[in-house]
């Protein structure tokens, strides 16, 4: 069975944003961000110099790779994607591109993409894994395009660290960070069901050509969202809690949090019930679309007892 077809039958996946933002929660200095929590730095426009700090407390003790996917198998799901990188420019691999990575920057010092590959293999669930191919706040060349996210505070690049817009040459991240934390990614971890890119406003064409091809050469078998920009896709993947209304006939994936935010928010409690999810995973698939159920792990490695529950109730 290639790729498409299993993708089209597997119908149902768990996404994770997990990264440095996790301890913050969407706090900062006394105030509580009303946005998606993973976007705290830029909301509070963070500099690089203290929000890089937080790696120094990135201890997720009770991370553990089985718990995470035996909760993902328990809920039918058949795939994983993990947030290898997000736009905080943190890696959840150990890269040699760049030192602020989970294992040489924190206390931590494991790789969480290596041990989650290893227990997808061991469970028979297909791993994918989210590349913020665009946005890289801790690089200085990283994306900046005009236009806020949701509201005034929200910065798709980052300004404030780097505020000369004149000065940023994306060609030099792309090279000096991008291509080679996706070719490690591509080559140092197994089969890779999907690379789920994001957020490509302002992306040219040839860099969104060039990482499609990177991906099929080293993974001929490697989906790719359309996230990734320019026409360069396998399959769609809708906008934020975007649900289609009509059947479609192309590869179609709607993302959903669990509760608003993707990364973890304690102060959001608003989830959806399990039979809230299973309808809508029923209804999903009448529609020939995919559901990717977003999960926000806790500065110590776990998912919320509220997403647990739902999750193992489905």
């Amino acid at each position: 069975m290639d790729n498409r077809q299993w993708f089209r039958e597997a119908g149902f996946g768990i996404m994770v944003h997990f990264g440095l933002y996790a301890l913050l929660g969407g706090e900062y200095q006394g105030k509580v961000m009303p946005h998606i929590a993973e976007w705290a730095q830029s909301y509070f426009r963070i500099p690089n110099a203290e929000y890089h700090r937080l790696a120094e407390a990135f201890n997720p003790l009770y991370f553990n790779a089985d718990e995470w996917v035996q909760t993902v198998k328990k809920s039918g799901a058949k795939y994983l994607v993990v947030t290898a990188k997000h736009h905080d420019g943190f890696a959840l691999f150990h890269s040699g591109v760049s030192k602020f990575n989970v294992v040489d920057a924190t206390p931590f010092r494991r790789d969480i993409i290596a041990e989650l590959a290893t227990s997808c293999q061991k469970h028979d669930i297909k791993l994918g894994l989210y590349y913020s191919q665009a946005i890289d706040w801790s690089h200085p060349d990283g994306l900046c395009f005009d236009g806020n996210l949701n509201c005034d505070e929200m910065r798709w690049g980052n300004d404030w660290d780097f505020p000369d817009a004149m000065a940023k040459r994306y060609e030099r991240c792309f090279e000096e960070k991008i291509k080679p934390q996706l070719r490690e990614l591509l080559t140092n971890y197994g089969d890779l069901c999907l690379i789920w890119f994001d957020t490509p406003m302002g992306l040219e064409r040839k860099y969104s050509e060039e990482l499609y091809r990177m991906v099929k050469e080293y993974q001929p078998d490697c989906l790719v969202n359309s996230r990734l920009g320019n026409g360069f896709f396998d399959y769609i993947s809708a906008g934020d809690n975007v649900i289609p209304e009509d059947e479609q006939e192309t590869l179609f994936e709607s993302p959903v949090t669990l509760n608003h935010s993707w990364g973890y928010k304690p102060t959001d409690t608003d989830y959806k019930s399990a039979e809230e999810i299973a309808a809508l995973l029923a209804r999903l698939r009448t529609q020939k679309v995919n559901l990717l159920l977003n999960v926000g792990p806790d500065p110590l490695g776990r998912f919320p007892a509220a997403a647990t529950q739902v999750l193992e109730n489905l």
